[in-house]
């Protein structure tokens, strides 16, 4: 398991997903989310939101397109 300071010595190009249950989020982001009950936050490994977006696939896609790794957390 990763301590936050391991984490962060991995480097800035990494990114995480967290899923977010829209009905959490505030209301103008929960009326731009339509009918998704899930959406996912992209976190940077100082733990910043940097994005949020409605896939994983889009996630991917967003990193790649800014050369950051996604990576899985359990």
């Amino acid at each position: 398991m990763f301590t936050k300071k391991d984490f962060a010595d991995l480097g800035q190009n990494i990114v995480y997903l967290k899923q977010v249950q829209v009905d959490d989020l505030p209301d103008d982001v929960r009326q731009q989310a339509g009918d998704l009950d899930t959406l996912f936050a992209v976190h940077n490994t100082k733990g910043e939101q940097v994005a949020l977006v409605a896939s994983e696939g889009i996630a991917t896609h967003l990193a790649a397109e800014h050369d950051m790794q996604l990576v899985t957390l359990q």
